[in-house]
C-alpha cells in the first residue's frame, strides 16, 4: 500500500475493482512487518481480525452493499480510544486495563458500522500529555522522514502510520495539539473538530473541557469523509453534540470571495526554521491565486489563551490522576507526571480565572470571524525536532522546548475547528504545516479551503523513502509486550 494513498482515491479504486480490501489490508500488514520495528507505530495489531473484516467488506461490495467511502479502508486507532479487540493502554503502566474492556468507543463503533477495517491501536504519548521515554516498555515512536526525530504527539503512531502506509487513515485526539502537531511533523492532514462535534466517550480523558477526537489522513477530503461518519448525532450526550449538523462541503471550486485572515504575530520566532517564512508566504499566495481575499489579522488574547490551556489541562488532568499519581508516581513517565502534578500548584481561583479568560477570548475570536471566513497561520515554527531537543540543558524532559515553537495550543481553549495541512519543507527537508482555523461549527469552510489548497499543491501526497526506516536485516519487529503480531491479535 502506497504511503501516498488518499482515502478518497483508495475508495474509488475499490469500487472500480482496481484493488480489494483484502489486498489493501495485506499490504498494510506487510508494511508494518517491514517497518514498525523501527517506527513504533503500533502498540497492538489486529492482523487476523483485520483480514476477516476486509474479506467481509469485499464480499459486501461485490453484492452491491456499499457503506460509504470508509468501507474496506484500513484504519489505525490511537490507543487512548477504546476498541473491543483489546485493552486500551494510554501508553501507560498505570492505566487500568479493564477500562472500557471489550467495548468500542462511539467513534470506533461508527467506523465499524461504516465498514472500516481496524488494523490496530497506535502509539501515543502517555495519557496524551507526555514525551517519548525509551526506558518504558512501549514502542518508541519515530518519524518516517528522519528516524532520529520525533513523530510529534500525542497521536504519534496515527500520523506516522499514515505517512508510512500502515493504514490509509487514523483516529487521534487533541487537547493541546495532539492531532495537529503530529500531522505537521509527519506531513499529513489532521482535523481538530469543533468542541462537541465528535463524542469523546471511550477516550481516556486528559482535559474534560478540552479533549476532542478527530481524523488524520492524507487530504482534507479524506478528513471530511471521516468526520461525516464520526460526528455526534442526536443520540449522543448533550454536552458532546452540536445543534448544527456537519454537512460536507462542495469540493472542487475556487475560493472566490473567501475572506482569509493571515496571522503572523507570534508564529515566526528568531529560532524558527529559516524556510518557514517563504513556505508560509507561498501558501498564502496559493490561496490568493485561488481567488481568496487575503488580509492580515491579529489573534486576540494570544498569551492569555496559551496560559489558560496549560492551567486547564493540568488542573483537569490532576483531577483524573490524583490518586494514581500518589500511589504510582514512579510508574508514570517523567514528562506526563510533571505536567499533571503542575495542577497541584493551580488554585481554584486560578482555574476559574482561566475559564473566564476562555469565555472572553471566545467572544473576541467569534468577532474576528465576522470579518474573515478562515484564519491561516503556521502549525509550528520548526519541523520534527530530534529527540535530544526534547530535553533542557540538564537533560531533563521539557515540554517548553517543544511547545514554545508549536502553535496549536492557542486554539484548544476555544471551541473552533482547525485543520492542519502540509505546506512545504524545512531547510533540511522535513515537513512544514499550515493551520486553517474557522468559526465554531465551520468545518465545512476550513475543509473546502484545505481541499482547494491541496488541488494546487502536492505536499500532502509526498512520502519519505521507505528504505530510510525499514527493519534492518535480522531485526524482529515486535510490539509493546515483546511478542509477535499474531499473538497480540
Amino acid at each position: 500500500m502506497s504511503g501516498a494513498s488518499t482515502l478518497t482515491g483508495t475508495a474509488r479504486a475499490l469500487r472500480q475493482g482496481e484493488v480489494t480490501s483484502v489486498g489493501l489490508t495485506e499490504a498494510a500488514i506487510a508494511e508494518a512487518e517491514r517497518s514498525d520495528g523501527v517506527l513504533g507505530v503500533y502498540l497492538t495489531r489486529f492482523d487476523e481480525r483485520a483480514l476477516a473484516a476486509a474479506a467481509r467488506a469485499d464480499e459486501e461490495l461485490a453484492r452491491g452493499i456499499d457503506r460509504g467511502p470508509l468501507h474496506g479502508i484500513p484504519f489505525g486507532v490511537k490507543d487512548t480510544i477504546a476498541a473491543a479487540e483489546g485493552p486500551t493502554t494510554a501508553q501507560s503502566l498505570v492505566h487500568d486495563r479493564g477500562w472500557w474492556a471489550g467495548r468500542d468507543a462511539p467513534v470506533v463503533a461508527r467506523l465499524r458500522a461504516a465498514g472500516a477495517v481496524l488494523t490496530g491501536k497506535t502509539t501515543a504519548m502517555e495519557f496524551g500529555c507526555g514525551l517519548p521515554q525509551e526506558d518504558k516498555p512501549f514502542p518508541f515512536p519515530r518519524n518516517p522522514w528522519r528516524t532520529e526525530s520525533w513523530a510529534g504527539g500525542s497521536s504519534s503512531g496515527s500520523a506516522s502510520g499514515v505517512v508510512a502506509g500502515m493504514f490509509v487513515a487514523a483516529l487521534g485526539s487533541d487537547t493541546g495539539g495532539s492531532i495537529r502537531m503530529p500531522a505537521a511533523f509527519c506531513g499529513v492532514t489532521g482535523l481538530m473538530p469543533t468542541f462537541g462535534r465528535v463524542p469523546v466517550a471511550g477516550c481516556v480523558p486528559l482535559g474534560y473541557s478540552l479533549d476532542r477526537v478527530g481524523p488524520l489522513a492524507r487530504s482534507a477530503q479524506d478528513c471530511s469523509a471521516i468526520l461525516k461518519v464520526i460526528a455526534a448525532g442526536p443520540d449522543d450526550a448533550p454536552e458532546a453534540s452540536l445543534e448544527l449538523p456537519f454537512t460536507e462541503p462542495e469540493f472542487g471550486s475556487d475560493l472566490a470571495g473567501m475572506r482569509v485572515g493571515v496571522a503572523r504575530e507570534h508564529h515566526f520566532p528568531a529560532d524558527g526554521d529559516p524556510a518557514l517564512p517563504g513556505a508560509f508566504d507561498e501558501a498564502v499566495a496559493v490561496l490568493a491565486a485561488l481567488g481568496a481575499d487575503v488580509a492580515e489579522v491579529r489573534l486576540p488574547y494570544w498569551q492569555e489563551l496559551i496560559t489558560a490551556v496549560f492551567v486547564t489541562a493540568s488542573s483537569e488532568g490532576l483531577a483524573h490522576h490524583r490518586a494514581d499519581l500518589a500511589r504510582h508516581w514512579d510508574d508514570y513517565c517523567v514528562a506526563s507526571r510533571g505536567l499533571l502534578a503542575m495542577g497541584a500548584l493551580v488554585s481554584g481561583a486560578d482555574y476559574v480565572q482561566a475559564q473566564r479568560v476562555r469565555t472572553v477570548a471566545q467572544r473576541a475570536v467569534d468577532d474576528l470571524f465576522t470579518e474573515v471566513d478562515v484564519v491561516v497561520c503556521p502549525t509550528a515554527s520548526i519541523g520534527a525536532p530530534p529527540f535530544d531537543a526534547l530535553a533542557d540543558a540538564a537533560g531533563h524532559q521539557d515540554h517548553a522546548g517543544v511547545f514554545g515553537k508549536v502553535h496549536t495550543p492557542y486554539w484548544n481553549p476555544l471551541a473552533n475547528p482547525v485543520l492542519a495541512v502540509p505546506m512545504g519543507v524545512t531547510a533540511t527537508g522535513l515537513p512544514l504545516s499550515l493551520q486553517i482555523a474557522g468559526p465554531v461549527a465551520g468545518e465545512a469552510t476550513i475543509l473546502r479551503v484545505g481541499d482547494a489548497f491541496q488541488r494546487r499543491t502536492d505536499w500532502h501526497l509526498r512520502a519519505p523513502d521507505p528504505a530510510a526506516y525499514a527493519v534492518r536485516a535480522g531485526a524482529d519487529p515486535v510490539g509493546a509486550d515483546g511478542v509477535a503480531a499474531e499473538s497480540r491479535a
